[in-house]
């Protein structure tokens, strides 16, 4: 009788562990599946250094250097710069961008940093409102030493400048490559 019942015991003993085995690999592959899909921010002084893992979805953010955007007129690429004012990066796109993206605002690029140090860009997120910044472009400003309501300031400035010129006939504010 003992011999049965040491029997069963080991028999639960077996499946317990099974389960847990079997629980943990599941908890271990939703933890890589999810680590996979994460998207960090960076600033453009993260991205300088070297801090930003490279070929990996990132969500960087900054504002778009005023001249830096470069229009290729064959197609939809383009090319601008986005900085937090201490460092800059380059980033490429293809497609349309955001009615909403301008010179001097603030914008959140969604891509991969690759080997050359740019952001090759899956989808740029912009939002044209003097008062508004992106919450993580803002931190990066306050922490690279400015304050975002300077900019806030300049870049409303920007945005009149560039509509006067629109309207003027002159809405040609970029170069092509």
């Amino acid at each position: 009788m003992t011999l049965s019942l040491t029997q069963k015991r080991k028999q639960k003993l077996y499946v317990i562990l099974g389960l847990l085995v079997l629980a943990s690999i599941a908890v271990g592959l939703t933890l890589y599946a999810l680590r996979a899909n994460i998207n960090l921010f960076f600033s453009p002084i993260q991205i300088a250094a070297g801090e930003a893992p490279f070929e990996r979805q990132i969500r960087a953010g900054g504002m778009v250097r005023e001249g830096s955007v470069v229009r290729n007129p064959d197609s939809l690429d383009v090319e601008f710069t986005v900085t937090d004012y201490v460092d800059d990066v380059r980033v490429h796109y293809s497609g349309i961008l955001p009615d909403l993206f301008r010179e001097g605002q603030g914008v959140v690029v969604v891509g991969q940093l690759q080997q050359g140090g740019y952001i090759m860009a899956d989808q740029v997120l912009a939002r044209h409102d003097e008062n508004y910044m992106p919450p993580e472009v803002a931190q990066a400003l306050t922490d690279a030493g400015y304050k975002p309501e300077d900019f806030q300031q300049k870049a409303a400035a920007v945005a009149k400048r560039l509509e006067a010129e629109e309207e003027s006939g002159n809405g040609a504010t970029s170069s092509s490559y």
